[in-house]
C-alpha cells in the first residue's frame, strides 16, 4: 500500500506544489522563501521519517502569513489524502519533546474532526526569526491550518521554555513524532466504532 500524495494550490496570494510520503525515510526538499520556516518543515520530515517536498512562492512583500498558513493547508490535505481510509493506523499519539530549556507536549488524534488547543502564546512584539522574519505567532496559524484541512484533533501545550527558537522547534519536532506514531500501521482494523474516520 502506497501512502503518499501530491498536490498543488494556487491563489492570488500563494502558489504551492507539494508531495508527502508517510512511509519515507526523512528526506526533505523545502523552498518557501522563509528560511526559518523551511528549517521547521525539514524537522517534520526528518523526525517523522516522512519524505516531504514543498515549493512555495507567496506575497512575502506583504508578510509571511499567507505563505505559512497556505503551506499548512496543503500539508493537511496531503496527510488526509495519503492516509486514505485510515484502516490499521494507531490513530492516537502524544509526546513531550524537549529542546534545551524548552519542553512542549503535543497530543494528536487522527479523528477526522479538526480541533486545536494551542497553549504556547508569544507576545505580539516578539522578534521574528530568520530572514524574512518568521513571526512566532504564526506557528499557531500553521498548525491550525494543518489540523483544519487534515481533519486532525491537535493539542499543543508549552510546559516550559524561554528561548523562542527552542519552543517553536520543539513544537515542530513534537508534531513530527506524534504524526509518525499516530499514522503507523498497527493492525488491519479501523480505529473507530463509527465505521469511518
Amino acid at each position: 500500500m502506497t501512502r503518499s500524495a501530491s498536490t498543488s494550490r494556487s491563489t492570488k496570494e500563494t502558489t504551492i506544489s507539494a508531495s508527502l510520503d508517510l512511509d519515507g525515510s526523512g528526506n526533505a526538499s523545502i523552498a518557501t522563501g522563509i528560511s526559518f520556516f523551511d528549517h521547521m518543515l525539514e524537522q517534520i520530515a526528518r523526525h517523522g521519517s516522512f519524505d516531504l517536498t514543498i515549493e512555495a512562492s507567496g506575497d512575502l512583500h506583504v508578510d509571511t502569513h499567507h505563505t505559512i498558513e497556505d503551506v499548512g493547508i496543503v500539508l493537511g490535505e496531503l496527510i488526509a489524502t495519503a492516509l486514505g481510509d485510515k484502516v490499521g493506523i494507531a490513530r492516537y499519539a502524544s509526546r513531550v519533546v524537549p529542546l534545551d530549556e524548552a519542553a512542549v507536549e503535543v497530543v494528536l488524534d487522527v479523528s477526522g474532526r479538526p480541533y486545536v488547543v494551542y497553549e504556547s502564546d508569544f507576545p505580539a512584539d516578539t522578534p521574528g526569526l530568520g530572514s524574512p522574519p518568521f513571526d512566532p505567532q504564526l506557528a499557531e496559524e500553521f498548525f491550525r491550518a494543518v489540523a483544519g484541512s487534515g481533519g486532525l484533533t491537535l493539542h499543543v501545550i508549552r510546559q516550559r521554555g524561554k528561548n523562542v527558537h527552542h519552543i517553536i522547534e520543539a513544537t515542530f519536532k513534537g508534531f513530527a513524532r506524534v504524526l509518525h506514531d499516530a499514522t503507523r500501521i498497527v493492525n488491519t482494523q479501523l480505529p473507530s466504532t463509527k465505521g469511518s474516520l
